[in-house]
């Protein structure tokens, strides 16, 4: 495999994905699923007992080709619309001697190489943590991972394979002892709010509070796993 070339001393190394990429692609599954829909209409009217009965017998009974055209339009103005979204919440970084800049929904959050104990890979995000041990940044990512790692560890900056702290992580259910005073109203509120999609920046605002208690949080599936850092080591 051919390896990523080193950056050069003082030069920044920008990775970013195409927007164009991102928006294509979505576009493409919108009018693939769009052109699918009337087939997939007719099959659950076959069937002996269909869901949505009323709404497929509706959209059958609109006349070829103007069906397909149709719902294959409106795939791609709903493949277009997602693909937008996507490019203007996918990740950044621009990587330099002295810091590391992520950008991600039009906000840039600059870290310098004091701030940055190590990066690593958690699933899809990448996370930034500090000298304290605390979080300092967890951001989806679909970047390619070697390149970024490549990137990183060619600037000076530690990276690792996975969370070097995550041993430490247990799972939280209500009224797991040894949190913090408030914690624990954190963690259900947050339970509660990551079940609707459309909270998701309650989520991460919750998130933020919960690092202040110094308590890192990490999500697998449904459930809320938790790591408390001590005073001594946040502080």
């Amino acid at each position: 495999m051919r390896k990523s070339p080193r950056p050069q001393a003082g030069k920044a190394t920008e990775l970013a994905e195409s927007a164009w990429a991102i928006v294509l692609f979505c576009v493409a599954c919108g009018a693939v699923a769009g052109a699918l829909l009337p087939l997939l209409a007719r099959l659950l009217l076959a069937l002996p007992w269909a869901p949505l009965e009323g709404p497929a017998e509706l959209l059958t009974s609109v006349p070829e080709p103007a069906l397909t055209l149709g719902t294959t339009a409106v795939g791609v103005l709903g493949g277009l619309l997602l693909g937008f979204t996507a490019a203007h919440e996918s990740l950044s970084v621009r990587v330099c001697d002295t810091h590391v800049t992520l950008t991600v929904r039009d906000s840039a959050h600059e870290f310098t190489r004091e701030e940055i104990a190590v990066f690593f890979r958690d699933g899809k995000q990448l996370v930034l943590l500090g000298p304290d041990r605390l979080e300092l940044a967890r951001e989806h990512c679909g970047l390619n991972w070697q390149r970024l790692a490549d990137a990183l560890t060619g600037h000076g900056y530690p990276w690792a394979r996975e969370d070097p702290h995550r041993a430490e992580f247990r799972r939280w259910v209500p009224g797991t002892p040894g949190l913090p005073a408030g914690a624990d109203a954190l963690l259900r509120a947050r339970a509660q709010a990551r079940k609707d999609e459309d909270d998701a920046g309650d989520a991460r605002e919750l998130r933020g509070e919960l690092l202040r208690l110094g308590v890192v949080v990490r999500d697998e599936d449904r459930r809320q796993y938790v790591r408390v850092v001590t005073g001594e080591a946040s502080g």
